[in-house]
């Protein structure tokens, strides 16, 4: 409390005694009893009402001791475990933090990771995944401006995310504590597979096999590519001390129509102490049609190689570049591709019109605008001979199929001529416009739909540094091309829009997120967020079923069935307001990616200790640890003022005193005569 608050609380007592005393005993002249309470009951409220105006604010200073976090991370994925190291896990974990002088130097908190990162201090060692990079990610979030060590406890094998090395930072030590047997093994591996989703009817199609070795002699294995009983491809792969890594390339056939499902394996004469590694699974469908897209321009420019290979990605679709005059029939086409029409287009629009070819339009500097709005009526152009820069802006409310937003705002500009253009009719606009920071209310990618033809506009040039931007920011063209796939897939479908729209794989890896995503729509074609979609999922073979709830997320609904069993799935999804049904399959391969090894990796966390500046140790080396922390000085206790300010009455107490007050008051001099 302050000097001057003590002055003022002096100077309320003064005030308060003196106009009580000259009020009930001075101005009176009379110290009856009466009075000297009435003058006290006074003094008590004057005083009251000062000491609620004046407010006095105690201030209390306590020290805290506070601790140097110690991050203990357990390793909870299932390949502990299957390296048969979950109890010298736990062993490590328990030795580290019930260690009393740990505990009086640091304050340890503890963490399990596998595929998510969250506080524990029990461990089961189910985990499907291993992502360390999150837990370090994770981790630096959590100590934003504090210096720590992490005591890691893992074998270091991750299974999915970023590299760790790099997940960290350098500021803070990292200390792994590597389990798993280090000693090297005999092991053959299919390191990974590369294959395509789909394939055609009575075609080929490749498989790339990355096979592995681990070993010091030389040897002789057998790859193999089988379908049920049915083996399709072997070959003799040789290995040495020198030579540990294979790169196989064969081809197989597609004959039948649907998804199949092959295996790929690698065997020797040698025994293995690990042959889950050896064998891996995968799915191809094979279709037997394919889209064919016609790309139409009179103009050389480089969106038409991008939209090539963005379209071409998909291996469902085939994409011809040709000129307006080159076109022998439509009827070859699923989709036109009209890149800046001009008058030369003039014999194609009005083929089109009795083809009726759903069409994707798009302008830019060369178009004849006047020749356009001559040939549809769903967008009218006033353009004139001035170039503009248009942004993108993404509208979250599309609905006329499920896209995403691929950071359409941080694209480069698209160009066309300035001016204006006008909606006719029903159109459904995907991105909208805009110049420098001015929305100009104007599309940039719109659909339409009318009597079961479908038409895309894109109205400006250059979107071929829209792909090269999003490689940049994602070091993949994986997401421009999924979104120009889905425009491709609204174009290529001539059948009117469904009530029920669902979205789903094939096939999963066990252990993967298993997501289905639906959207629904009600007489409108309007996205119904009022819905109630449910799914019933059945085990082909067990004939168990599992029902689930879709929830809404933004524009779709989603399901997640994370948990399910390896095996073949079939599934009906019903909408519960109108019982609008689909049904369709998916299959769980069994493929557990835990088990891929056999050996910790040393080297890796090795390397991850030596980078933040600390060292790695093995489970009969924690005594070395536990010494290490407790004599590097770096880590040292903080003693911490907190300060705490207090009013030293309760307001609300106080105004219910000074009313008992008054009130008392009151009903004395009442009482007494005195009113």
């Amino acid at each position: 409390m302050t000097t001057t608050t003590l002055l003022l609380l002096l100077l309320s007592l003064l005030i308060a005694g003196s106009l009580s005393y000259f009020q009930y005993i001075f101005k009176v002249k009379n110290e009856s009893k009466v009075n000297l309470f009435l003058a006290f009951l006074r003094f008590l409220t004057i005083f009251s009402i000062l000491i609620l105006l004046i407010n006095p604010i105690i201030t209390k200073n306590t020290f805290e001791i506070v601790k140097t976090p110690l991050a203990l991370l357990v390793d909870n994925s299932s390949s502990i475990s299957f390296l048969n190291s979950n109890e010298k896990t736990i062993e490590a974990y328990k030795q580290i933090s019930a260690n009393k002088e740990i505990k009086d130097k640091f304050e340890v908190q503890s963490y399990g990771f596998s595929d998510e990162f969250e506080p524990s201090e029990l461990f089961d060692f189910e985990g499907t995944q291993t992502n360390i990079a999150k837990a370090g990610k994770d981790l630096k979030s959590i100590y934003k401006y504090t210096l720590y060590p992490t005591v890691l406890i893992t074998d270091g094998n991750q299974t999915s995310g970023n590299d760790y090395l790099y997940s960290f930072g350098d500021a803070n030590k990292v200390y792994p504590i590597i389990v798993g047997d280090t000693t090297r093994f005999l092991d053959l591996k299919i390191n990974q597979l590369n294959v395509n989703k789909y394939a055609f009817l009575k075609n080929k199609f490749p498989v790339e096999a990355f096979l592995q070795y681990s070993g010091s002699k030389d040897l002789t294995a057998d790859f193999t590519v089988s379908q049920g009983n049915s083996l399709l491809s072997k070959q003799r792969i040789s290995f040495s001390a020198n030579s540990k890594t294979v790169t196989v390339k064969v081809l197989l056939p597609a004959d039948k129509i649907g998804t199949q499902i092959y295996k790929a394996s690698i065997s020797s004469v040698e025994k293995e102490k690990n042959t889950y590694n050896n064998t891996k699974n995968f799915v191809v469908e094979v279709i037997d049609q394919k889209t064919n897209i016609a790309i139409v321009s009179s103009i050389n420019h480089p969106d038409l190689g991008s939209f090539k290979r963005a379209i071409e990605s998909n291996v469902q679709r085939k994409v011809t570049i040709l000129k307006p005059n080159e076109i022998k029939s439509l009827q070859d086409y699923n989709v036109l591709i009209l890149y800046q029409p001009t008058t030369e287009f003039k014999s194609l629009f009005e083929s089109n019109k009795i083809a009726r070819i759903n069409t994707f339009i798009i302008t830019g500097n060369s178009t004849d605008f006047t020749f356009l709005n001559q040939q549809q009526n769903n967008l009218s152009f006033k353009m004139s001979a001035g170039k503009e820069d248009y942004l993108a802006v993404f509208n979250g409310q599309f609905n006329a199929f499920s896209t995403e937003n691929i950071g359409f705002e941080n694209l480069p500009p698209l160009q066309n001529p300035y001016g204006t253009v006008s909606v006719n009719g029903s159109v459904s606009v995907l991105l909208s416009s805009k110049i420098r920071n001015i929305d100009t209310n104007f599309p940039l990618l719109a659909f339409t739909e009318n009597q079961g033809r479908r038409s895309a506009y894109l109205l400006g040039e250059n979107t071929w540094k829209w792909r090269l931007q999003t490689h940049v920011a994602n070091q993949s063209f994986e997401k421009y091309d999924i979104f120009i796939d889905k425009i491709i897939q609204f174009l290529s479908t001539t059948a009117g829009k469904k009530s029920l729209v669902v979205e789903h794989e094939r096939f999963y890896n066990f252990g993967a997120g298993i997501e289905i995503s639906a959207q629904y729509f009600n007489k409108n074609y309007e996205f119904d967020e009022k819905a109630r979609l449910t799914i019933a999922v059945t085990n082909s073979t067990t004939k168990e079923t599992k029902n689930y709830d879709l929830l809404k997320s933004s524009n779709y609904y989603k399901v997640n069935l994370d948990g399910l069993k390896a095996g073949a799935y079939n599934f009906t999804l019903r909408e519960l307001n109108t019982n609008n049904v689909y049904s369709s399959n998916f299959e769980i391969l069994d493929f557990d990616i835990e088990k891929q090894f056999v050996n910790p990796d040393v080297e890796k966390l090795t390397q991850l200790a030596a980078q933040t500046n600390a060292k790695a140790y093995f489970p009969n080396q924690i005594d070395a640890l536990i010494k290490s922390l407790l004599e590097n000085e770096e880590y040292k206790a903080i003693q911490k003022n907190i300060v705490v300010k207090t009013p030293l009455v309760d307001l609300i107490w106080l105004l219910v005193f000074i009313s008992i007050l008054l009130a008392t008051e009151w009903f004395v001099r009442k009482y007494n005569g005195l009113l």
